[in-house]
């Protein structure tokens, strides 16, 4: 061997990972390491930008930032960088720039993942020491999501404008021409430009109000400013997150939204305030949807969706940002659609509520799945008045769904079925039915069922039967029982010796089904103790909150569901963002050796987790508790 690769080995020999390596191992290594030089002020790794190697601090010292600019680490002799964007998406994850004058030795990804593999000692210097993998894995896919860590408050550029009711269209105008802002907060009487509490707002006017209401219904100028404005507008915490923001402006199609810090309104956030940070394509995806008027421009934007999808991956948003985007755009598509069609049709004769339902209502949808859906009519509901028109209504929804690429369900679970048009005294003795007599069917109606959610109409009809579900469940023991029993006939994919259990042959050789046998039996456990504890919640995060609160289950198990559940959706998810980005058909079909080790020990803990989680519902809900 070469004085100089000796040297290097020497080096490696010691400082950890490598002083446990046998000295063959750390010879074979220095052969493929290569040597870089940089000068003092020289910015070796940019954020997002690829990476291909593990970098050592052979002399001189490297600053590591986090991507707001802010201090990470100092890294000195024998110090490594970089192994982050390795385990992660073979992106930087933390910027790196020489203080000084610095040697550095680059080990390329190929041999870092090999020595991960062979060496036990070396792999295990690279996971976390204290919160274990799978919580390091959950905090890095995090840790620099802006939509996740910005609060909302660092984004208010200025106090709200108000303006009383009694002041009329023109005034309005000019006060906002001469603030230039593009919304006004409308209050109960003159206040002055300070503090108000929110108790005190009315309404919210702005420019497209102003578009909408009073220009184009040509309005005179002396019309109040009542006329025009939204009443009651939603408002956020000052300390909530911007993906909180991006969210409901989501899901209630606004672009302004009052903040509010301890019940005083402290600013406007506008839609232009979260279109400079990462995750803004989708909510202009809405609002494409929202300004559609044919279902042709529909189909149109649909095509977009997957690239919609791909960019909220890549921008490292978490699986639960992620999940309640789509969520949200599958949500408006009905809504724009039931828009439509009662265009066409008319107004409804009675109130109704469409009602989404399973992934979509737990706002976790991913992007491969059809849809599920079904119709609440109100108890003055008549079969021979009222029939043909929700029939018409529900089918042209559920069939320009399809058309919009959520396709049809082949359970036939959709409001186009009639068996799922039900007045609401009807569907609360359904419900009743399926509680008192758990039989096959009504377990699986109950998993699909009892995850629904509001999407158009009288959404009291929804509110409804969510508090029907939640002030019923915990008193039918039986049913409880039937349902974890039912939760454990997915097992997660792990074998005797902990090794993964993957398809034979066939077309899915040698992967998982990570929804089948990952997500989907999460979601089913969690669904049990939330139906237990007589949760109103519908996301299975924030179930999970209500079953902590709860205490049901031992110490320190809320957190690891939690964090095994969000693993194994973003696993997912980022497998169906790398077909789209090479034009395959995404699905759920993961082959784990196309992960890191550090990925594939992840992703074990994470099932193991489900493993845990099930054997203990199915001694939490015995034949004993059975008895009602």
């Amino acid at each position: 061997m070469l004085p100089e690769l000796r040297d290097i080995a020497r080096f490696l020999a010691e400082h950890p990972p490598f002083k446990d390596l046998p000295m063959a191992a750390l010879e074979r290594l220095a052969e493929q390491i290569e040597v870089s030089y940089v000068k003092a002020g020289t910015h070796i790794l940019e954020y997002g930008a690829p990476i291909a190697d593990l970098y050592i601090v052979r002399s001189g010292s490297v600053e590591l930032t986090r991507r707001s600019g802010e201090l990470y680490n100092r890294i000195a002799e024998g110090g490594i960088f970089g192994q982050m964007g390795l385990m992660m998406n073979r992106r930087v994850r933390f910027p790196a720039i020489a203080i000084e004058d610095t040697l550095l030795y680059c080990i390329p990804v190929d041999y870092y993942q090999a020595y991960c593999d062979e060496y036990t000692a070396f792999s295990d210097y690279f996971e976390a020491e204290q919160e274990g993998v799978l919580r390091h894995a959950v905090n890095a896919q995090i840790e620099h999501s802006d939509l996740s860590t910005v609060k909302i408050n660092t984004c208010l550029h200025r106090p709200p404008v108000l303006i009383d009711q009694h002041q009329n269209i023109q005034q309005a105008a000019q006060l906002m021409t001469n603030e230039q802002v593009s919304a006004m907060l409308v209050t109960q009487s003159a206040i002055e430009q300070t503090a108000v509490d929110f108790s005190e707002i009315i309404g919210i006017v702005t420019d497209s109000d102003f578009r909408a209401r009073a220009l184009a219904e040509g309005l005179p100028h002396t019309t109040p400013i009542t006329h025009v404005m939204t009443p009651k507008p939603c408002e956020l915490d000052a300390d909530s997150y911007l993906f909180e923001a991006l969210l409901a402006m989501l899901r209630d199609n606004v672009h302004h939204l009052p903040i509010v810090d301890h019940g005083k309104v402290c600013g406007v956030l506008s839609m232009s305030d979260l279109l400079q940070h990462q995750s803004h394509n989708s909510l202009l995806y809405v609002r494409q949807i929202f300004t559609a008027s044919a279902i042709e421009q529909l189909e149109q934007h649909a095509r977009l969706l997957p690239d919609v999808f791909q960019r909220l991956v890549n921008e490292d948003a978490n699986s639960q940002m992620i999940g309640s985007a789509m969520s949200s755009i599958a949500r408006s598509f009905c809504q724009q659609l039931i828009h439509l069609a009662e265009t066409e049709l008319g107004p409804p004769p009675v109130p109704y509520c469409f009602i989404v339902l399973g992934s979509v209502a737990r706002e976790e949808q991913s992007l491969v799945s059809d849809q599920d859906n079904a119709l609440v009519l109100d108890n003055a509901y008549n079969e021979t008045k009222h029939g043909d028109y929700f029939k018409q209504l529900s089918e042209r929804v559920c069939q320009n769904l399809a058309r919009c690429g959520y396709p049809l369900c082949s359970g036939d679970i959709m409001a186009q079925n009639p068996r799922w048009r039900m007045k609401l005294d009807d569907w609360q003795t359904q419900f009743s039915d399926w509680l008192e007599k758990p039989e096959p069917e009504a377990l699986l109606h109950s998993n699909i069922f009892f995850d629904l959610e509001a999407v158009a109409g009288e959404l009291a009809l929804a509110t409804t039967l969510q508090t029907f579900i939640a002030d019923k469940a915990p008193d039918y023991r039986r049913f409880l029982a039937c349902m974890a029993r039912n939760a454990l006939n997915r097992t997660p994919p792990l074998g005797f010796f902990k090794d993964f259990v993957v398809e034979p042959d066939g077309e899915y050789r040698d992967t998982i089904n990570l929804k089948r046998r990952g997500t989907a039996p999460l979601t089913d456990l969690i669904r049990v103790h939330a139906l237990a504890v007589g949760s109103k919640a519908r996301n299975s995060f924030e179930r999970l909150q209500d079953i902590d609160a709860a205490g049901i289950l031992p110490e320190g198990k809320v957190a690891e569901l939690s964090d095994a559940l969000e693993y194994l959706s973003i696993v997912r998810m980022r497998h169906q963002a790398r077909a789209v980005a090479n034009n395959r058909p995404p699905d759920s079909q993961l082959n784990p050796k196309h992960l890191s080790a550090f990925e594939r020990r992840s992703l074990k803990a994470a099932f193991q987790v489900l493993d845990n989680a099930q054997k203990f519902i199915k001694f939490r809900y015995t034949a004993q508790q059975a008895i009602r």
